[in-house]
């Protein structure tokens, strides 16, 4: 279970991580990354963020392009959080499919 420290910091890496995949997806029409929910280790160290990707299809794509500029947008967090951490944590991002997976309960559910 998360402590409330953790809980706040999850919260303000999830918002700024958001802003920044906002403003760098402006650059491509068509293709929308929200930040779902983010995870932080005890000792702040590791954020874990889950990434929901429109259209899905894209999905895989996206990640491997996103993990392989994880170090600027680490970067770039830094700048954004400088004044409230210490330390920036390291940043791992997943595919969020969980509404890919209501989907298809639902489609299920209508047959």
């Amino acid at each position: 279970m998360q402590e409330t420290r953790q809980n706040k910091i999850a919260r303000l890496l999830q918002k700024e991580l958001s802003m920044i995949f906002q403003s760098q997806t402006r650059m491509m029409p068509g293709v929308m990354v929200s930040v779902t929910r983010c995870r932080v280790s005890p000792d702040l160290g590791i954020c874990t963020a889950y990434l929901s990707v429109f259209p899905s299809e894209r999905g895989d794509e996206l990640i491997k392009n996103i993990n392989a500029n994880e170090k600027t947008i680490r970067f770039e967090l830094g700048k954004r959080i400088r004044h409230q951490m210490r330390i920036i944590p390291e940043l791992r991002f997943f595919i969020d499919d969980s509404l890919d997976y209501i989907e298809r309960i639902d489609e299920l559910l209508k047959k």
